[in-house]
């Protein structure tokens, strides 16, 4: 699905100044995912002058519109019992004005949050941070109430709810673009992973839900003649993520209700997202698809008080018995853990950076016992300059789980470079889904067996597209799948260097990853 465009960020409104209404011959504007968008976005910068981030923002909205959408549910013509306990819904907040009204919010957020199901998902650790009452009246009566939401068409308000979030991911500052994955190339991947009905579909790092959006997407486009028990499955049961964040979580479930997605307000069913480590341990419940971007960062750690009752901070280390190594590199262990969840024919596209391809050690054992026990069968080298967090360099692995076997279930690596002399910003050269139509069109997902390179040594060295050999592989320097082939144009003197501004923005990027790479080893030095 794709996420809302960006739209220009309009100046607030003076409160007291409703806008005019349409003239009785002209029709009223359409409710399009962008006006709704341009609405709610409209008071941010009101609320911003006094400390709220982005995030604060969409986090709040997410709050009252779960309050308004629940409150619609008893009103006609759905008529149902209200799934919100008695003097903490929407008309109880509503009727309150002043320090009332804060007291009110403050108290509605702590009971909701005690709350089991998608209650206690949604409100789980939730506070309020719109301190003027004013504006959070304004909040509630202008933006919020105005709106039928449930008679918004679902790809309306996801969409609406969508686009703010992939603003709450340009906020450089304060923002979630960690949680973000591009839009176009979520969808080039589900595309070529091709879910089906009836399978289950899982993401363990599934941020605010992009691939289990774009997966269900996927299934209702290319399948459109489902039957009711499929529709129940896919809206039920086929989808299922988890996220470490509470935030992030909670955006995600809202993003999946606006979509209508996962359990309604009164259904008994689990949430589609649940809160949760991963890496913790096996869950036990296996998957046909796993679809993911887990999060970049070589170790987590932990602080701790030593014998000497000094402060230090100490790496730690997954370990599992269904691992092939332990490890404190998230990357290296969440390959790991996306290869346990996959049910024995399993499909598997992991987004991972460079260093999973070509780093030592675990790095090595991993790979090796990768190509020997999954089909890993394609990757994809992605550009820089197209994630909200700067400075990666990415790649997308696609593997299948087969049978425990003596012989390598590898037998061909088939790789997409579309990194080199291919350049892309975040605004002036955003990446498209139709950048991403030949690597698509190569991968062939109606049938993977049947592949043609695009590069030939003699006649075609420019082309994208080409295979290496399971012994190839495992015979390069410790199994590094990080191969390349095309004259990098940049690096010759005699070749036309990009735009200036690409090259400043590909300069900040390197710069950034160097220093948050320097700066966690001199905290980790500094603190044992």
């Amino acid at each position: 699905m794709a996420a809302a465009p960006a739209v220009p960020l309009p100046q607030a409104c003076p409160a007291s100044r409703p806008a005019a209404p349409p003239h009785r011959d002209q029709p009223a504007a359409p409710v399009t995912s962008d006006r709704i968008v341009a609405k709610l976005w409209n008071y941010c910068t009101v609320l911003r002058d006094d400390g709220l981030s982005y995030g604060d923002y969409v986090e709040q909205l997410t709050y009252l519109l779960f309050l308004k959408m629940a409150h619609e549910r008893t009103q006609a013509p759905w008529s149902q019992p209200s799934v919100i306990p008695a003097g903490y819904d929407w008309p109880a907040l509503k009727a309150k004005e002043g320090d009332a009204l804060e007291v009110q919010y403050r108290h509605t957020l702590e009971a909701l949050g005690r709350q089991p199901g998608m209650l206690g998902l949604i409100f789980r650790k939730a506070q309020n941070k719109v301190q003027d009452p004013a504006k959070l009246r304004r909040l509630i009566a202008d933006l919020i109430d105005r709106e039928q939401w449930l008679a918004l068409d679902a790809d309306v308000k996801g969409d609406a709810y969508e686009g703010l979030l992939e603003k709450n991911a340009q906020d450089t500052k304060g923002g979630a673009g960690q949680y973000f994955t591009p839009r176009p190339l979520i969808r080039a991947i589900v595309d070529c992973v091709a879910p089906r009905p009836g399978e289950t579909v899982a993401d363990p790092a599934c941020g605010t839900g992009g691939f289990l959006l774009a997966a269900h997407d996927y299934v209702v486009r290319h399948h459109p003649s489902l039957d009711r028990a499929q529709k129940r499955h896919l809206k039920l049961e086929a989808l299922h993520g988890t996220e470490l964040v509470d935030g992030v979580a909670r955006l995600c479930a809202m993003n999946l209700l606006l979509h209508g997605i996962g359990p309604t307000a009164g259904d008994t069913a689990a949430p589609a997202v649940r809160v949760d480590d991963a890496l913790r341990a096996d869950p036990g419940q296996r998957f046909e698809v796993i679809l993911t971007n887990p999060p970049f960062g070589r170790k987590s750690s932990v602080r701790v008080v030593n014998a000497e009752g000094e402060e230090e901070r100490q790496d730690l280390t997954v370990v599992r018995d269904d691992f092939w190594v332990s490890t404190s590199n998230k990357q290296l262990a969440f390959v790991q853990h996306v290869k346990t969840l996959l049910k024995i024919g399993g499909r598997a596209a992991v987004v991972v950076p460079d260093n999973v391809l070509f780093e030592g050690g675990a790095g090595e054992t991993v790979r090796r016992k990768l190509l020997h026990e999954c089909d890993v069968h394609t990757l994809l080298r992605l550009p820089t300059g197209i994630f909200y967090a700067q400075g990666v360099k990415a790649n997308v692995l696609f593997f299948d789980r087969r049978a425990a076997s003596d012989q390598p279930q590898t037998r061909k690596l088939w790789v997409y470079d579309l990194r080199t002399n291919r350049h892309f910003t975040l605004k002036t050269n955003p990446l498209q889904r139709a950048d991403l139509d030949e690597f698509v069109a190569c991968y062939r997902p109606e049938n993977r067996y049947d592949r043609t390179a695009t590069w030939h040594e003699s006649d075609a060295p420019e082309g994208r597209w080409r295979a290496y050999d399971y012994a190839e592989l495992v015979a390069r320097d410790k199994a590094s799948l990080d191969v390349f082939w095309l004259r990098d144009e940049a690096l010759e003197a005699s070749a036309n260097l990009p735009a200036p501004d690409v090259i400043a923005a590909e300069i900040v990027e390197d710069l950034r990853a160097a220093l948050a790479t320097f700066e966690e080893l001199q905290g980790a030095l500094a603190e044992r």
